[in-house]
Parts: C-alpha cells; sequence; structure tokens
C-alpha cells in the first residue's frame, strides 16, 4: 500500500475510532482527539482536570479500543519504585525471578502522578524515553506500542510533589480537563446512571498502531513548516531576541528543543488525521498549546498578574 492510500485509510480508522469512543465518553472531543494524536506520533500525555471527569474512564476506554493491554496505577505517597517496576522474588528452587509489575502494558494510567515522591516519579522516566526498564542490573524491553497517560489534580496541592521539568519534558501534550456543559453533563448522567452495559470493540492491533506511527515519521514536511516551528519554540526563551514582551516579562524559563521535535510530529499526525499529506503552519499551531504549556516555567510577576500559559503561547503566533 502507498503511504498516499495508507493516510486515507487511516483517516477512515480514525473516524471509525472515534465513533467507538463516544460510545462511552459524552463530549471532551478535542481531549480524545489530542490523546489520539499524542498516542499516533509515539508520545505521552498528561491529563490535567478535577475529579470525576472521567479521566480513568477515558483512558480505559481509548485502551479498549485500540486493542491494547491496559494497566492503572494509583500514585500514593507509600509506592515504592519496585510496586512500577516489578522485583526479583527467589523461588522454590532458590533462583531469583523477576515478577513484572504493572509497567509492563501498552497503556500505563499513572493516576494522580504529583501524589508520589520524585525517587517513584523518577521509575518511569527510562520507560518513557527508553521503552525498556533496568531492575537488578538487568534490562528489560517493553512492548511496543507503549505510552504512560498521566493524570495530575490542579487543585489539592498539600501532599503534592510537583513534577520536575526533566520529567514534564518527557510529555508530549498537557491536555486540560474542562467541566462538561450542561447539556453533556445531562446525557453523562442519563448514560450513568442506568443498567446498560456498552461494548467496546477492539479495531486495531498493536501491529497496526506501530505501522502508523512508522506512517506518520514518513510524512514529509516542508523547511518553512519545521523552522516556524522551531522559531515559535525559541520564542518561549526569555532570553532570546525573537521573544515577545510578554514571554520577557512572565517567563523565567523557556521551552527546549525536545518541544520542537514534538510541535512537528504532532502536526504530522494532526494533519494525517484531517486527510493532509503534509501539515503546514496551521497544524502547527492547533497543538502548540498542548505541546508547549508544561514547558514553560512563569515567574512570580505571572502569578501575581493571573498571566496564563496560554495568553503567552498564544503571543507566539
Amino acid at each position: 500500500m502507498s503511504d498516499v492510500a495508507a493516510i486515507e485509510d487511516f483517516v477512515k480508522k480514525f473516524k471509525e475510532l472515534k465513533t467507538e469512543i463516544a460510545k462511552v465518553i459524552v463530549g471532551q472531543d478535542e481531549v480524545v482527539t489530542q490523546i489520539l494524536i499524542s498516542i499516533f506520533s509515539g508520545g505521552h500525555s498528561l491529563l490535567i482536570g478535577v475529579p470525576g471527569l472521567a479521566k480513568t474512564l477515558m483512558v480505559n476506554t481509548i485502551a479498549q479500543a485500540l486493542g491494547l493491554d491496559f494497566k492503572r496505577i494509583q500514585f500514593t505517597p507509600d509506592l515504592m519504585p519496585s510496586d512500577i517496576l516489578g522485583s526479583e522474588i527467589l523461588d522454590e528452587d532458590r533462583h531469583f525471578k523477576f515478577i513484572k509489575g504493572p509497567i509492563f502494558a501498552n497503556i500505563i494510567l499513572a493516576d494522580e502522578i504529583n501524589r508520589t515522591p520524585p525517587k517513584t516519579q523518577a521509575a518511569l522516566l527510562e520507560a518513557m524515553q527508553e521503552r525498556a526498564v533496568t531492575v537488578a542490573g538487568h534490562h528489560y524491553k517493553l512492548e511496543l506500542p507503549y505510552f504512560v497517560l498521566a493524570t495530575q489534580n490542579p487543585i489539592e496541592q498539600e501532599g503534592t510533589y510537583p513534577l520536575p521539568e526533566a520529567q514534564l519534558d518527557r510529555f508530549m501534550f498537557a491536555i486540560n480537563l474542562e467541566y462538561p456543559s450542561y447539556e453533556e453533563e445531562v446525557q453523562v448522567v442519563k448514560a450513568t446512571t442506568n443498567d446498560e452495559k456498552v461494548t467496546i470493540n477492539a479495531l486495531f492491533s498493536s501491529n497496526q498502531i506501530v505501522d502508523f506511527q512508522h506512517l506518520i515519521r514518513r510524512i514529509p514536511v516542508a523547511d518553512n513548516v519545521i523552522e516556524y516551528a522551531v522559531s515559535m519554540v525559541g520564542k518561549t526563551r526569555p532570553n532570546s531576541k525573537e521573544a515577545p514582551e510578554l514571554v520577557k516579562t512572565y517567563l523565567d524559563w523557556g521551552a527546549g528543543p525536545r518541544a520542537s521535535q514534538n510541535l512537528i510530529l504532532a502536526a504530522k499526525t494532526h494533519a494525517a488525521i484531517h486527510g493532509k499529506f503534509s501539515p503546514d503552519i496551521e497544524n502547527v499551531q492547533a497543538v502548540a498549546q498542548s505541546t508547549l504549556r508544561h514547558r514553560i516555567i512563569k515567574n512570580y510577576k505571572a502569578e501575581a498578574e493571573g498571566i496564563s500559559e496560554t495568553q503567552i503561547i498564544e503571543s507566539l503566533f
């Protein structure tokens, strides 16, 4: 199959996927799209939203529709790295045997990731970057495709450990979940207070998802689009000559080169789901908020004056 035909097939399969997920998830269309963009781009996502917005249900439903193995890890202050990675035990023959932890799945939901100390948060780093883990000197490859979808509650700060910038940078997207509209909430209540069971059909295999990820990487990108993305990321750095006034006034730190890479990858996927064979500047802009919002660090002045990351990123366009 040619790449042109493969993209046309991808558009069709993507629409079917969205329809399947909508059987369970009411509204949140943009959020679901962004999660799927990060998955087909080979990236991880951080979901930020208050409790009760169906973050866990959403990830579970997406995993079912993609035909992937799904594990949920509830992050708590007493969670240890071995609770995530697994550990070695002595079997009956006095030989060490490795018992795999929940990290060995295709999709990991790291629930309330900021509730666990940095040592345990760091246990995810190698898995997120290398798609492998090292336990007791042994290297274990993780099965592909592999994604970490983490959730974070933005309102409770007591007893939490903010994610270090190095780990935040590993997430392709930071996705904000908003409250549903009145009509959507009525639908949610109707759908969740009856005894009907909804069956989610698996529309993909693991190999198909990996093939589509390779297809996304093969999509050509014009030099001016790459230059635009790199220029946009450069403008987030307060010391840059090109940085707008808003950045120089309200940011301490800007985004690094990984942001430029993720902008282009996400723009490729965004273009592909809309049936385009190459991304343009509009595709880069469409994914800029989710790609950059967790990679820029505001200063005290921005906090005091209520300047949001959204406003700062919009000033870059």
